[in-house]
């Protein structure tokens, strides 16, 4: 986890241009909005939310919107991105333990669970459940199962490149992240990986009701998105 956040806190070229960035924050909240609850003013947390170049658009749905990210570098940016915007509130580790339980309708967590050694996962459920009111619902998003490797993630890039018309760029960031220090740590670290059953039921041992969605969140087909909603 430690290298991980190492490499979120410093400057990377996951996105291989700001059209990719923007495209895929863009699809990620269409996704979120897909998912909010009914009620007319749901409260929301993004954990682990990167950029959130569109959490502006979810906050006009929501009565409030929470953004946690590990990275200390990622919520300096958040802060200074949305800054007067009083639905949304940048948190650190201490303004997560500060949230009432019970207090949140939906819990968006969308490609983190990849750099969380598994035996963090327990833990987490137990808190992400705790927060939500009866009914809210946990979207644990882009997660890889064990047979997805590089090369699915190259193709989704090269087929969302071809769609939004950046091929070259991707072309160009492939070449880029044979080098990179991204490369480097999926080998050495790897990436944290759960099958579908096994998923559904460490949420069900959560006290959770899951079920599969049918489509995961953004463009990365071969990953998988879970939807968990509290019943008590």
């Amino acid at each position: 986890m430690s290298q991980w956040l190492g490499f979120w806190e410093g400057a990377n070229r996951i996105y291989v241009n700001d059209r990719h960035r923007a495209i895929h924050y863009r699809q990620v909240a269409d996704d979120v909005l897909a998912e909010l609850p009914s009620s007319a003013a749901p409260v929301v947390l993004d954990y682990g939310c990167g950029e959130a170049l569109e959490a502006g658009r979810i906050a006009e749905r929501a009565e409030h919107l929470f953004l946690f990210d590990a990275a200390k570098a990622v919520r300096e940016r958040a802060a200074l991105r949305f800054a007067g915007m009083a639905k949304i509130a940048i948190l650190d580790e201490a303004g997560l333990a500060a949230l009432a339980p019970a207090s949140l309708d939906l819990i968006v967590v969308n490609s983190v669970l990849q750099y969380v050694p598994r035996t963090d996962l327990t833990r987490l459920l137990a808190l992400w459940r705790d927060l939500l009111k009866p009914g809210g619902v946990l979207a644990l998003a882009d997660i890889v199962p064990p047979d997805s490797g590089m090369f699915a993630d190259v193709g989704s890039l090269l087929r969302t490149a071809v769609r939004f018309r950046f091929l070259g760029a991707a072309l160009l960031g492939l070449g880029s992240t044979f080098f990179s220090d991204y490369r480097r740590l999926r080998a050495e670290a790897g990436l944290t990986t759960y099958r579908e059953a096994e998923m559904l039921e460490l949420l069900r041992a959560a006290g959770l009701a899951p079920r599969r969605r049918a489509q995961n969140f953004g463009f990365n087909a071969a990953r998988m998105t879970f939807l968990a909603v509290r019943t008590d």
